[in-house]
């Protein structure tokens, strides 16, 4: 039942509208695991330097998060800064790739064979790395944004010929696939041979495009967001932990997997950083995921 997240880690500074934040701990596969610790027995594969905190660390093994395929290396942390004018989209500062420009994924031998596989928003090449080394999964999923899109498009579409799932935002799906409408474009992920296209709309859900059916799903209503950063990567790491307990990929299973992950995407934005994915109370999140199906 556990899921593996390939991702980037990352030290964040982050301002927004609501306020700063310096060097805080970020990245997809930080977000992703978080997010899944709640559901499954999670376990991220990434890259940190030698000046990534010490607390960082244990907070990860506090949610009980695998870290035999956390590589520390030489050197420092990959950086982001970026600066939110409206809470729609970042305008980056800066960008130090540091040692993860080198990262070159290798999956431990507890990673090879498990249920789910995240391959977050990372550089297409490197997704096909893991996918070359992994034994045994029954679900893989990968995300991607404009950026791999414009660079990389054909190792892209490898990447998507060879999973089940690909989350994608409706700006991206346009982009890829020439489409304008985003039904016909997800229709054309599938046609690669993705089994789900899930789109994420931001503060409007998302929809989920299978073989022979759509879902559609509200975004839960926050009331202050703070910091959007990592609410895709959220989203990805519920729904794929979730995706974790299933034995298929029923009707059933995919909107209660896109409920759990529209609700750790909310919790997310709620605080800066991953402050909204922290000791979070089980209780509270089942009452938000019973709150959104009701509402949809």
């Amino acid at each position: 039942m556990s899921l593996v997240v390939v991702g980037s880690v990352a030290l964040d500074t982050i301002e927004t509208p609501s306020g700063k934040v310096c060097d805080a701990l970020g990245g997809s596969a930080i977000y992703a695991s978080l997010a899944a610790s709640y559901f499954a027995p999670t376990k991220v594969v990434g890259v940190v330097g030698e000046d990534f905190p010490q607390p960082g660390i244990e907070l990860l093994q506090r949610h009980g998060i695998c870290l035999d395929g956390l590589e520390t290396k030489q050197g420092k942390t990959f950086r982001w800064s970026g600066k939110y004018q409206n809470l729609n989209q970042a305008d980056t500062l800066s960008t130090e790739l540091n040692v993860f420009a080198d990262f070159s994924p290798q999956l431990p031998p507890s990673c090879r064979s498990c249920e789910s596989l995240l391959l977050a928003n990372i550089h297409p090449a490197l997704q096909l790395q893991v996918l070359n080394q992994i034994e045994s999964y029954r679900w893989v999923a990968c995300d991607t944004m404009n950026y791999w899109i414009d660079l990389c498009p054909e190792l892209l579409t490898e990447v998507i010929r060879r999973v089940d799932i690909v989350f994608i935002n409706e700006d991206e799906i346009r982009q890829y696939t020439k489409s304008h409408n985003i039904f016909s474009g997800a229709r054309k992920l599938i046609g690669l041979g993705a089994r789900a296209v899930v789109i994420k709309q931001g503060e409007y859900g998302s929809v989920a495009v299978f073989d022979n059916d759509l879902f559609f799903a509200p975004a839960y209503p926050v009331e202050q967001v703070k910091d959007p950063t990592g609410a895709g990567d959220a989203f990805a790491g519920g729904f794929m932990s979730y995706l974790a307990t299933q034995s298929d990929l029923s009707k059933l299973a995919m909107r209660k997997a896109v409920r759990l992950g529209t609700v750790m995407a909310a919790l997310n934005v709620g605080d800066f950083s991953v402050e909204g994915l922290t000791d979070l109370d089980t209780n509270k999140i089942d009452t938000m995921i019973k709150e959104l199906q009701e509402w949809s």
